[in-house]
């Protein structure tokens, strides 16, 4: 059987858990603990090593959901998860500009271990202040048009939207496998 291990990364709260949570046909496993920092202004619980989920695709192929932690403290983690990966989709919260700084740090770290296929994935999109795409883009570095990865709206609490993220993401793979 083929096993294609995906990354979910980003900030504290872009809904990395939450995605995986969403589409995983099996209980995902995490490493969830009551948030003690700053984190805990976001919300009550953060994953401190990873989460785990699964999607088989008939009996010879099967997707491996890894989700990181959001907090720079556990790298550590991100250097241990992105080593084996396919590909990844970094979660940005489009409504959270702050966290953009960190946003790219986290890919600058992911593309300083492993060049492999990556996607943005906007989330919190129909909130106050979200940024618009080519904002986005722009934050994050990709200042050249032609050199962009591809970037999809997704909202971590629907399915459907994780699945369509997921799909564009194993895509880009797969385009990036034939070239």
């Amino acid at each position: 059987m083929e096993i294609m291990r995906l990354i979910v990364t980003g900030t504290v709260g872009a809904g990395k858990s939450t995605f995986i949570r969403s589409v995983s046909e099996i209980e995902v496993v995490d490493t969830d603990t009551c948030a003690t920092d700053e984190t805990a202004l976001l919300k009550k619980k953060t994953t401190v090593a990873f989460d785990f989920g699964r999607l088989q695709f008939g009996s010879d192929m099967a997707l491996h959901l890894y989700g990181t932690p959001g907090q720079s403290r556990f790298d550590f983690m991100w250097d241990i998860l992105i080593r084996k990966a396919h590909a990844y989709i970094l979660l940005v919260a489009a409504h959270r500009p702050r966290e953009f700084r960190q946003a790219r740090n986290i890919l600058t770290f992911m593309n300083q271990r492993m060049q492999i296929p990556m996607i943005i994935g906007l989330s919190h999109t129909d909130c106050p202040g979200a940024w618009l795409e080519e904002d986005v883009f722009l934050a994050l570095g990709f200042m050249d048009e032609n050199n962009r990865p591809p970037i999809v709206k997704v909202d971590p609490t629907k399915q459907e939207s994780v699945s369509e993220a997921v799909i564009v993401l194993v895509q880009h793979l797969l385009q990036s496998c034939a070239v």
